[in-house]
């Protein structure tokens, strides 16, 4: 059983990654609770006279950072983002990560890979030796998507040797299907484990279908791990 989070966990690593932000640069704004709370903290710098400007990664972290007074910047504006910091539902080996959980996986990757650094924030919870404890997120195109998630099933039982179960998000009230801010579906893989991991990523990136998917592979070169009593800093 994973421990209970204390919230000064999350806040400890938050702002901790705040030491990496500079006078003039332009950040990438990450989804998630923990990304939040450095969204609200960057607020309070922004505030003291601090001048940067984000680019969020999904609608929630756009209308937190609006909330918060960060000065924002369309994507489309952008030919440099300096600095990204976001948090993961896993930290496995080498930095490798599984996220997705609030369902902003593609348009976090995209900004990450823009990006010169990307700093992942978690609580000590998340750090794993092994992913594949957290269902790895697919970002799926609505067209045929049962014959994608049948192709990422085959994928999946090749590369980790289990029988993987694949399962379309609904929303919180079991409803409707979650859609992305992208306007995709989303299936959630439940495997023993991923070891296999950059092998893995690739063959999923080859099906047809798959818009992207939750494995970060060599994007965070610095990840703050947040304790109870501070945070512990672990770069490459």
């Amino acid at each position: 059983m994973n421990k209970p989070v204390d919230i000064s966990a999350k806040q400890h690593a938050a702002r901790a990654a705040l030491s990496y932000v500079e006078e003039g640069m332009t950040l990438g704004l990450g989804s998630g609770s923990t990304a939040e709370l450095f969204i609200e903290l960057l607020g309070q710098e922004v505030a003291g006279g601090l001048k940067v400007r984000g680019v969020p990664t999904s609608l929630q972290s756009e209308r937190v950072a609006i909330d918060a007074g960060v000065p924002l910047v369309e994507v489309e504006q952008v030919d440099h983002i300096h600095l990204t910091v976001d948090g993961a539902d896993e930290v496995g080996p080498d930095f490798a990560l599984i996220k997705g959980g609030g369902g902003c996986l593609l348009r976090e990757k995209i900004i990450a890979n823009a990006s010169d650094l990307m700093v992942c924030i978690v609580d000590d919870s998340k750090l794993v030796e092994v992913l594949g404890a957290y269902p790895l997120p697919v970002e799926v195109d609505r067209f045929g998507f049962t014959i994608t998630a049948k192709k990422i099933f085959d994928v999946l039982s090749a590369v980790s040797g289990s029988i993987p179960q694949i399962v379309q998000r609904l929303k919180n009230d079991g409803s409707q299907p979650f859609i992305t801010d992208g306007g995709n579906y989303i299936v959630d893989c439940a495997c023993s484990s991923f070891s296999r991991i950059k092998e893995t990523a690739a063959r999923l990136s080859a099906v047809p279908g798959v818009v992207e998917h939750g494995l970060f592979v060599d994007l965070a070169r610095i990840v703050v791990v947040g304790t109870d009593n501070g945070a512990d800093i672990l770069e490459m």
